[in-house]
């Protein structure tokens, strides 16, 4: 058969599926990013029906996917929100990195596998996936909702910190000289203080530039120049989904919601080709050997993700019920940790495999935390008991009886205040988690 009459076949057939899933997930109220999972390691090496031709295609597509989900993102912020989430967010930020990068350092050094090893494993534990759980928020219908700025602010900061963290691991693990890394370091950093100063000095311009009432012109340049964007981002070794968030962050207005409408089946399209080439990566059978250990550290891990979405959420005032919800949302790793994982393997070989199985199971445990874990706390919180109603001030006994059904009717309009006053948020909590 043709190569390329194989590789048409095999994308129909995968497209198929992933649709048929994806209704399959939509019947039961379930992400489908689980179920795309599975089916890529169904389609990978060592699965049942091993992909030939397409494979580099499939490749291709995830990158696109990761791109695509990351502009959409940026697009439903401005770059003044951005500015701001970071300066609120920062100290959430060093909470996320001492809660979940030091297990998985913790977790290499107790295997022997050595201090360049440790600083890689806690690369793979710390970073959430920007691109799971952009997809999730999104299927949850949570990206009006009040915790969604606190998830992105932590995801922010853990994307523009990876343009420090990958260029000091890659010079650890080349063993180049401290002057060599640093080079490395300030070309990221520039990179991106560039990016965000023309997104927060010129956006309007940038806006201009690319509106155009012509729907294939904005779809055309638009993701023409999130494409370029991302590929110079990776060039100067920074991450090419915090060069398309930038790009969303840049684009505001009527742009920003004519790209955002146009782009959004093409997100979904590719964002499930990423899905699947993430399942296609893994070897079944390296699973087995590393199962236990990358479950103690996913149960670990998840438990601190939690805690980080809590806690951020908390600085920011929200109920209860969305600090659950965003540390639910947060437990999800994916695309960083594989990247960072597979350039550690040629230190320690051994970090591949626990590395997938890692990522595996919290990919899979992140869509049902972000959707699970605000009910399963409230199940299990204390109810809140009524506060015990103050004592009546004492008055004379000429004028009791006067003023007692005045005092009655007070404490009454209180009540139906109080009521009142918690109704909307109460609606709105109800609306949120429904969702």
């Amino acid at each position: 058969m043709h190569n390329t009459t194989a590789m048409l076949i095999e994308l129909g057939a995968i497209i198929l599926a992933l649709g048929i899933l994806g209704r399959l997930a939509g019947r039961v109220g379930f992400s489908p990013i689980p179920l795309y999972l599975l089916a890529g390691l169904a389609f990978g090496h060592g699965g049942i029906l091993p992909l030939q031709a397409s494979e580099e295609f499939v490749a291709t597509g995830a990158e696109i996917g990761v791109i695509l989900l990351l502009l959409l993102l940026g697009l439903e912020y401005s770059a003044s929100e951005l500015v701001t989430n970071l300066k609120t967010q920062y100290p959430s930020g060093a909470v996320d990195f001492a809660l979940n990068a030091l297990p998985g350092a913790a977790a290499a050094l107790l295997l022997g596998w050595g201090p360049v090893a440790a600083v890689a494993l806690a690369g793979v534990t710390w970073i959430s996936s920007s691109g799971v759980i952009a997809k999730v928020l999104g299927d949850l219908g949570r990206l009006g909702n009040r915790e969604t700025p606190v998830i992105l602010g932590v995801l922010v900061i853990e994307d523009l910190a990876m343009a420090v963290y990958l260029p000091i691991l890659t010079a650890l693990l080349a063993g180049v000289s401290f002057a060599g890394g640093s080079i490395t370091l300030l070309i990221s950093l520039g990179t991106v203080g560039a990016v965000l100063y023309v997104a927060l000095r010129h956006g309007r311009l940038i806006s201009r530039a690319v509106s155009s009432d012509n729907a294939e012109m904005l779809l055309l340049v638009v993701l023409g120049l999130t494409l370029l964007v991302a590929g110079i981002a990776q060039e100067l070794q920074v991450s090419a989904a915090v060069g398309a968030f930038l790009v969303g962050i840049a684009l505001s207005g009527e742009v920003a919601e004519g790209a955002s409408s146009l782009l959004t089946p093409l997100r979904d399209l590719f964002a499930a080709v990423f899905f699947v080439f993430f399942g296609l990566s893994t070897d079944p059978a390296a699973i087995p050997p590393v199962i236990v250990p990358a479950l103690i550290l996913a149960v670990v891990t998840t438990l601190t993700k939690i805690g980080t979405g809590y806690y951020a959420a908390r600085r920011a005032g929200i109920k209860p019920a969305g600090r659950w919800r965003a540390g639910g949302t947060l437990v999800a790793r994916g695309e960083f940790s594989i990247v960072i994982a597979g350039l550690a393997v040629g230190v320690e070989p051994r970090i591949g495999p626990l590395a997938t199985a890692y990522v595996l199971i919290l990919v899979i445990v992140g869509p049902l935390a972000a959707r699970w874990t605000e009910p399963i706390a409230r199940r299990f919180s204390p109810a809140r008991k009524p506060a015990a109603p103050l004592p009546a001030p004492a008055t004379p006994a000429g004028t009791a009886a006067q003023e007692a059904p005045a005092d009655r009717r007070t404490e009454a309009d209180a009540a139906v205040a109080e009521v009142s006053d918690q109704a909307p948020e109460a609606a709105q909590d109800a609306a949120r988690t429904s969702g």
